[in-house]
């Protein structure tokens, strides 16, 4: 597929799915995943901090949820910070919570994961910044 064609796709998914749920969000304001749940947040997004290892009830500002199967609301975007072992049990509660989209963050990608939310009509977006790729295409930076 050409780049551009991917390229609008991703866009098209930014502007149709408004909610992200964030995995493995960290609530050290050093960690690229805290950073990442205020931009999105700051660029008009609802976001939900997942984190089944942390103490904290809040972090920037938003409710933590142990698990996806938690919230309360549709989420269009599951966004994954977590190691490549996790990812498969995280693809399958994305399909269970019937999110639109599992984006996992650069440096992650399982082939099982991509091919279990294909077969359930979940876009598969891997080894991809949501906030680098947000930026490219609607900030030309």
């Amino acid at each position: 597929m050409n780049n551009s064609l991917v390229d609008d796709k991703i866009k098209e998914l930014f502007v149709s799915y408004r909610t992200i749920a964030i995995v493995g969000v960290s609530a050290d304001t050093n960690k690229d995943s805290n950073r990442i749940m205020k931009f999105l947040r700051n660029t008009g997004y609802k976001v939900y901090p997942i984190n089944p290892h942390t103490d904290n009830k809040i972090i920037n500002g938003e409710k933590v949820y142990k698990s996806l199967k938690e919230i309360n609301d549709h989420v269009g975007i599951v966004n994954v910070f977590r190691p490549i072992e996790e990812v498969e049990d995280i693809a399958k509660q994305t399909i269970n919570i019937k999110a639109n989209v599992l984006w996992l963050q650069l440096g992650i990608h399982n082939e099982n994961a991509a091919k279990i939310v294909s077969e359930n009509k979940i876009y598969y977006i891997s080894n991809k910044c949501i906030k680098i790729e947000y930026e490219r295409l609607f900030r030309k930076i």
